[in-house]
């Protein structure tokens, strides 16, 4: 067999080399956390001395480019660790983005000149893959001038739109041995540990049925959502982001997809959670597993074709109402909607489906207890989900049911949930919002 580095000697390059095609003013798209390719990343962050106005966008940026503001602009639609102090400074810009229908997305992100990712190498017949994640990437290459792919041949193939073909690639760089950087995830807290396992198990007992097609949000409480479900039969997946567990409940064959409305039989996302090797490995090939860009993955017409869907999302904070934000944190820009407000939808609006919200009640900020139910929103905070489309509240302390409610019932349901120590100020304040 030829080597592809024989095969494709001619789009070969060092990085410097392969950056070199990225001028000023030029818009460049780099992968989404595990896709960044980080060499190419530090070659271009090299040249900032010779670039001017480069408008980057790089969505869950596991690189810092705020060394040289006056070379680069980012453009985020979800902040992480990497870049959340320097949003919320002013050295990049946050796009609010929920609406991932393909032909919105491209008007929105319009021409892109240089595209930089992480792929597989290329096969016999010249296709790659973007392995484990994605993300946006498809869409992004189909707008993209040139193209730049970092080569890792320790990355997975996957079924679902899972490639690239290497004519539309203008270099190849060869990776690294080392793994990717990846955005640095908070170690929980034992409290927070301990309201995730309550919570779980909540929402696994009470909020899903066998049969049951499910979507689960990466974060501190849902995170582990799905080590909680080996006692269900007949689960089916459909999310955009393939949580830790998600592997080994196909292999145990809880989830087999069999009452699923679309893709009937397989688990569907645009990537997997960071997972170990051996899961990787099982996923590889494996026709249980299809990859599809994020334009597919949160596709409302298509998510509302499904029956009995449960989407499990994140909150960082809720008022009495149940509204929800999930992108700032008391005003500021925290993380972004990504797809919570597309899969409230689609599940609060298709037969038989269940809108799950989930979060401790409270939360330890410099020693000091703070409620993260409150009476109103903080000023400046994104409403991530419309009350209108959460029909659960879960926290440590049971279930709020808000589909059918009034705002007084809204309010009750939620005041019983929230931390004990907050509750007769909720209940003062909700007598003056809502007349409780």
């Amino acid at each position: 067999m030829i080597d592809w580095r024989r095969r494709h000697a001619d789009k070969l390059v060092s990085v410097d080399d392969a950056v070199r095609i990225v001028e000023p003013g030029h818009h460049v798209y780099a992968g989404m956390f595990n896709s960044t390719s980080q060499l190419l990343c530090e070659a271009l962050l090299r040249r900032a001395p010779e670039l001017r106005d480069v408008t980057l966008f790089h969505y869950i940026a596991p690189f810092d480019w705020s060394s040289a503001p006056e070379a680069f602009r980012l453009v985020t639609v979800f902040s992480s660790a990497a870049d959340r102090g320097h949003l919320n400074n002013g050295i990049g810009d946050y796009e609010p983005v929920a609406n991932f229908r393909q032909s919105w997305i491209k008007e929105t992100m319009g021409k892109i000149d240089v595209m930089l990712v992480r792929t597989s190498p290329p096969d016999a017949n010249g296709y790659m893959s973007y392995g484990s994640a994605i993300w946006l990437s498809r869409t992004a290459a189909e707008l993209s001038k040139h193209i730049i792919c970092e080569v890792d041949e320790r990355m997975i193939r996957t079924y679902g739109e899972n490639y690239l073909h290497i004519s539309n690639v203008d270099y190849l760089c060869e990776g690294a041995a080392a793994a990717p950087a990846t955005v640095a995830v908070p170690e929980r807290s034992p409290e927070v540990v301990e309201a995730a396992e309550v919570i779980c198990t909540l929402i696994a007992s009470e909020l899903i049925n066998d049969g049951d097609t499910i979507q689960m949000g990466l974060g501190d409480v849902t995170t582990a959502m799905a080590m909680y479900l080996d006692d269900k039969h007949d689960l089916g997946i459909q999310t955009e982001l393939i949580p830790g567990g998600g592997v080994d409940l196909v292999k145990k064959g809880v989830v087999t997809g069999r009452f699923k409305d679309v893709a009937r039989g397989k688990v569907v996302g645009s990537a997997f959670a960071a997972l170990p090797a051996e899961e990787l490995a099982y996923a590889h090939m494996n026709p249980a597993f299809e990859l599809w860009d994020f334009t597919h993955t949160d596709d409302l017409p298509t998510l509302v074709r499904l029956r009995n869907f449960v989407t499990i999302n994140n909150a960082l904070q809720i008022d009495i109402t149940g509204q929800i934000t999930s992108e700032t944190l008391n005003g500021r820009v925290y993380s972004g909607p990504g797809g919570q407000t597309t899969f409230a939808i689609a599940s609060s609006v298709c037969e038989g489906g269940r809108s799950v919200i989930a979060l401790p009640s409270s939360s330890l900020v410099d020693g000091v207890r703070r409620s993260r139910i409150l009476p109103v929103l903080p000023p400046g905070s994104a409403v991530t989900t419309p009350r209108t489309f959460v029909d659960y509240i879960v926290t440590e302390h049971g279930i709020a049911t808000m589909r059918g409610k009034t705002l007084r019932e809204r309010a009750e349901e939620l005041i019983a949930v929230a931390h004990p120590d907050f509750r007769a100020e909720l209940r003062s304040e909700a007598s003056r919002l809502v007349h409780l």
